[in-house]
């Protein structure tokens, strides 16, 4: 092999330690954190699992009192799914019991009541009181033929409506109290018009001066749209050192801006890919988590960093 071949060989390798070295900065943050999956637990700093349930679930919160809501998976004993609360004594008690195909999302709000999303032949949001009584309840406007892809993590905003991602239709929409769309997001990706590129929506998160975060599942891609619907950031694994965003569902927006992202499918193929990752607004990662494990998290929420709780409610 001759000298200069090998100078260019070495100058390659040196360039791209230099690249990973841009995007990913010396780990010295550390989070505990509540993981909603096929396994359900709550994970300490030192990556000990201080609390387990023994239920697969697709939500959940950890509420500033101890209390802990579950969005449960389908089950023989819930075939609907439900919603559960885990008091500080741990007794459990059901919020509410699906009556259609599945239970995706649950919200507990600063007011107390519990926002609810059904899947099924009428696939509906529901805003219940700490009586269980019906608040609000109004129709998605979704596509019925597939119930699992019909919406996911619908949330209430501060003014009183409510957001909620719609897998296959490719948007995510923000309803009034009555039902009414006020206004869309569309999260197809620019010039594919056949939506080849599966960028179906799964998380929306309101934040800032009206942004949205939106975690685009199968698409591999996580994009923050500004109050008029365009994009202004995205995220892809073309920004990572490796293909890290593998079906990346929930997300979370830190008081610091940082965006931790969920890729659900981490670990399935190779064991130390990260099932959580941090970036920064300049997509440097700045934390991960992975256990070795081929159990995917399908949502999370991060409840501490460096020992500190994070202040304000959830932005997931």
């Amino acid at each position: 092999m001759s000298q200069s071949l090998i100078r260019k060989i070495l100058l390659l390798i040196a360039v791209a330690f230099q690249v990973v070295a841009v995007q990913v900065i010396a780990q010295e943050t550390t989070h505990r954190f509540l993981a909603c999956g096929a396994k359900t637990y709550i994970m300490e700093a030192d990556g000990t699992a201080s609390w387990t349930y023994p239920h697969s679930t697709r939500d959940g919160y950890v509420l500033d009192d101890g209390r802990i809501i579950l969005t449960l998976s389908k089950s023989r004993d819930y075939p609907g799914g439900s919603v559960i609360e885990i008091g500080t004594d741990g007794k459990e008690t059901l919020i509410w019991k699906g009556t259609q195909s599945e239970v995706n999302s649950t919200h507990p709000t600063a007011e107390g009541t519990f926002v609810i999303t059904e899947a099924g032949p009428n696939p509906r949001l529901l805003e219940l009181g700490r009586d269980g009584n019906i608040l609000v309840e109004f129709a998605l406007a979704c596509q019925k033929p597939n119930h699992h892809m019909q919406t996911r993590m619908a949330r209430k905003l501060a003014d009183g409506t409510y957001l909620a991602p719609h897998l296959l239709d490719f948007a995510v929409k923000q309803y009034d109290a009555k039902g009414n769309v006020l206004n869309e997001i569309d999260t197809t990706v620019d010039g594919d018009e056949k939506r080849s590129i599966h960028s179906w929506p799964f998380t929306a998160i309101r934040h800032g001066e009206g942004h949205t975060l939106v975690c685009c599942t199968n698409g591999n891609r996580v994009v923050d749209y500004d109050a008029a619907g365009k994009e202004v950031w995205q995220l892809t694994n073309d920004d990572l050192p490796g293909p890290w965003l593998q079906d990346p569902c929930g997300g979370q927006v830190l008081p610091s801006g940082n965006v931790v992202i969920t890729s659900y499918a981490g670990g399935s193929k190779d064991p130390k890919a990260p099932k959580l990752i941090e970036v920064n607004r300049k997509k440097q990662v700045v934390w991960t988590y992975s256990d070795g494990q081929p159990v995917g998290i399908h949502h999370f929420q991060i409840l501490d960093t460096n020992g500190q709780p994070i202040d304000g409610p959830a932005m997931k």
